[in-house]
């Protein structure tokens, strides 16, 4: 389920991360950017200029049998990877690091993770305490307590207790509770009809029951304990929001206090909860999805004590069934390969090193960002930022359709915008977090739990804004509303995506649009809810809001009508904020690029004008391919539009591209009633 912050915060999908089969990136050297190899010019930039600037990548990159998707920007995360793995590697053989110190940890935690032998004679046992503890329950009021206790280990079932900036008041952190607790990716998963939603639910239940099976329970057990799982979580996903439900934050803002939400959901015993996961002081929380809530408060009645612990028994093992002996790793690749469609399991480095950088993040990025990331980078790229918001402010100014008020506050907006690139100016302090060399899933469930403590501490306190939700070697960006900050990655910026030495028509039409894109996030349909200070305000001119809102719903009927595999339909309303703020930072990097001194005498290059060439480095920033599987869980759970419409969908709305490349209608890549917003 979508977490409060994922709720709101709006980044740029670079989608699932993988590798070569050969274990090898690409090659992405280039002296000006141009990857001339990767056209079809079979195809005609005015029919399908996705397939015309990537065709020759696609059919030079299949998917390898690991992968769910690759494409350019999973190369260059797996470039990262293996520079990373270069680093840990080296201090997982070290002797002389101090007990303690960063080296330490990052060290040992790889070590531990590559410790197959060790991982497998443990199997179960590390978390057997565990199992143990829910084994003891005795009765449903001790459920709570329970709930919290997992929540503190990273395991959210069946809610989520999270911190977050009051929406109405930013400069306040406040605790959320969030419906969460289900096993498939999204409550859809559960009520959908259809062959195909049969199927995967059918390969649920077998899943379920054969991991119980390796915890030791005989085939008639497991398979009765399956269905009760199916039958509470699919209890819960009946009175789970939606996601497109979620996108609005007003739908998500239900603060109450403690009294207030006991005499809603008895059983839940919310006093209780805030001090299971440590802060007994905590007597008001924003309560996010009340419905999910009442919901579990009946099942709490309905549903037996037997099955609540399996339920959570369940929950447990498989939220560490990857950190755990092989049997387990490969039941639960099993069913992801349900999900998404992938023939083989990730190279066992690749998987230790996700988990690593989830647990030490910001410690493996800053000896990523002195070994890779040089000022002249930052420097350069801090540069395109502030032109493009020179961009969006002189756009803002001119707007036809936005009245003085209304444009008044959103420049305020625009200027009060935080712009962040490539690193935190103050790095994480993981001194309190204990790694040793093993078992591994204990450092995993150690590291979650020092998170989860480190953000519920945030309730109450003032708000950190040096702090960072991406990692520098992240190869992705994002925008946070609350704090109306944009965070530019370094792990983003580099080749085949940006290089300072490179021509502004590939910088700006690549990474200039990532930008740009970041940048409009503050003013999509979810952005423009919130004021310059991050509060949730409406500044809008009621005349403007109305025309606002028809180009939004412009952009989501455009979308709906865009089909994936097996003719599944792309959900308008769930990609909108996404495929707004595509066509917004697209237009302000090609605005911005034009008002570079340089564009003057920028240059011809490979037959292509600096115009041509801007459009296709933007093409080229989609390169993906995806499987079938993945492309249709990609539609029921993710707010961005697949790959290939975020090329065309967006370039079909701009009259610049195809006045570039000298399209006129009728064309697939001319919308005639084009949506236009920025």
């Amino acid at each position: 389920m979508l977490s409060i912050r994922k709720a709101v915060l709006a980044a740029l999908c670079l989608c699932p991360l993988g590798a070569l089969a050969a274990d090898q990136a690409p090659d992405f050297s280039s002296t000006d950017g141009q990857y001339l190899d990767w056209l079809d010019r079979s195809v005609k930039p005015g029919v399908d200029f996705f397939h015309f600037a990537n065709g020759g990548w696609l059919k030079a990159n299949p998917i390898p049998p690991d992968r769910a998707e690759w494409g350019a920007y999973v190369a260059v995360d797996l470039g990262n990877q293996r520079f990373i793995h270069d680093m840990v590697e080296k201090a997982s053989h070290g002797t002389k690091a101090a007990p303690g110190s960063v080296e330490q940890k990052v060290g040992d935690f790889y070590a531990s993770g590559m410790d197959e032998k060790a991982i497998n004679s443990a199997g179960i046992k590390p978390l057997q305490p565990e199992l143990d503890r829910i084994a003891k329950i005795n009765t449903v009021e001790q459920l709570p307590d329970e709930f919290a206790h997992l929540q503190m280990i990273g395991v959210a079932a069946p809610l989520s207790l999270q911190q977050m900036q009051d929406f109405k008041d930013s400069s306040k952190v406040i605790a959320v509770a969030m419906q969460a607790g289900l096993g498939l990716p999204d409550r859809d998963f559960y009520v959908q009809s259809g062959d195909a939603s049969e199927n995967i639910r059918a390969e649920y239940v077998k899943h379920i029951a054969r991991t119980f099976q390796l915890l030791g329970d005989n085939q008639a057990l497991a398979e009765t304990e399956a269905k009760s799982v199916m039958t509470l979580e699919t209890s819960l996903a009946k009175g789970s929001m939606t996601d497109v439900a979620m996108r609005d934050p007003k739908a998500i803002y239900h603060p109450m206090d403690v009294s207030s939400i006991n005499a809603l959901t008895p059983r839940l015993h919310w006093q209780g909860l805030m001090a299971g996961i440590g802060h007994p002081e905590i007597h008001g929380l924003n309560v996010a999805t009340p419905d999910f809530f009442k919901t579990v408060n009946v099942e709490l009645t309905h549903t037996s004590l037997n099955d609540w612990k399996t339920y959570l028994r369940w929950q447990l093992v498989q939220t560490y069934a990857p950190y755990l002996s092989q049997p387990f790793v490969d039941e639960d690749f099993r069913m992801a390969s349900v999900l998404n469609g992938e023939k083989q399991q990730k190279p066992r480095w690749q998987r230790v090193l996700r988990a690593e950088d989830n647990a030490l993040g910001f410690a493996i990025g800053k000896m990523y960002v002195d070994q890779k990331f040089p000022p002249s980078y930052k420097q350069a790229a801090t540069q395109m930022v502030n032109q493009i918001r020179d961009a969006l402010r002189e756009d803002l100014k001119t707007l036809a359709w936005m009245t003085p008020a209304t444009r008044e506050a959103a420049i305020k907006k625009l200027d009060m915008m935080e712009l962040r690139v490539g690193y935190p100016d103050k790095w994480r302090d993981y001194s309190g977090l204990q790694i040793d060399r093993g078992p591994y899933v204990l450092n995993v469930m150690r590291a979650t739990t020092f998170e989860q403590q480190r953000q519920l501490a945030k309730i109450g306190k003032p708000v950190d804004r040096s702090d960072w939700d991406m990692t520098p070697q992240t190869v992705n960006a994002y925008y946070d509303p609350s704090m109306n900050n944009l965070n530019i990655p370094a792990g983003v910026l580099q080749p085949p995506l940006y290089d300072p030495s490179w021509p502004d028509s590939v910088n700006y039409g690549n990474t200039g649009a990532t930008i740009g894109h970041e940048m409009t996030h503050g003013f999509d349909d979810q952005g423009a809810q919130f004021d310059g200070h991050g509060n949730l305000k409406n500044w809008w001119a009621p005349s403007d809001l109305k025309k606002f809102q028809a180009a939004v719903k412009c952009v989501a009927d455009q979308y709906s009508q865009y089909t994936v595999a097996d003719g599944v339909h792309v959900q308008g309303k769930l990609v909108t904020g996404e495929a707004i703020a595509d066509q917004g930072g697209l237009i302000l990097a090609w605005r911005a690029f034009h008002a570079q001194p340089a564009f003057v005498n920028a240059k011809t290059i490979g037959g292509f004008t600096p115009d041509q060439q801007f459009f296709i480095a933007y093409g080229h920033s989609w390169a993906m391919a995806t499987r079938p599987e993945t492309a249709k869980t990609r539609v029921t759970t993710d707010p961005h539009p697949p790959e290939i419409y975020r090329t065309n969908g967006v370039l079909a709305n701009m009259p610049e591209f195809q006045q570039a490349f000298g399209i006129v209608p009728p064309s697939p890549m001319v919308k005639v009633d084009r949506c236009v917003i920025w």
